[in-house]
């Protein structure tokens, strides 16, 4: 019963969703920091290699493809104005230059804004992290 009452109150600590997020953004999985939270690009493994933590519960759908687009839309036009504003160059040089800028910066945003996702619902234990487990043992 002792064990129980142990698992139960684990289960039911507070877990921090800054550094979750942080590793997250690493690409490191959100118990540890320290097992890869990716397999591939995009796909998010099932459990982590170091400390078996499920991973799968995740739902990041379309909010880190959305966030992604966000904030490079934010960033990049300050500087499309700024660059027309300043030197007025080519309409085809600067789509393409800045079709090119964005692309590359998204690719870059997106697995790392996933990992902030899957980070902190595992921090906030949404869609199965953690709940599970500490319902099942309170029945």
């Amino acid at each position: 019963m002792e064990q129980t009452d142990h698992i139960i109150s684990a289960d039911l600590v507070e877990r921090e969703a800054k550094p979750a997020m942080l590793r997250g953004w690493r690409r490191k999985c959100p118990n540890c920091g320290a097992g890869p939270l990716l397999k591939g690009y995009l796909k998010v493994r099932d459990t982590c290699e170091v400390c078996s933590e499920e991973l799968h519960h995740h739902r990041a759908d379309d909010g880190p493809a959305y966030v992604t687009i966000l904030v490079c839309g934010h960033l990049l036009a300050p500087l499309i104005m700024f660059v027309f504003e300043t030197w007025r160059p080519n309409t085809f040089v600067m789509t393409v230059g800045f079709t090119v800028a964005f692309v590359a910066l998204a690719l870059y945003l997106l697995p790392r804004i996933k990992g902030v996702f899957v980070g902190l619902q595992w921090a906030k234990r949404m869609h199965g992290f953690g709940r599970d487990a500490a319902q099942s043992s309170a029945q």
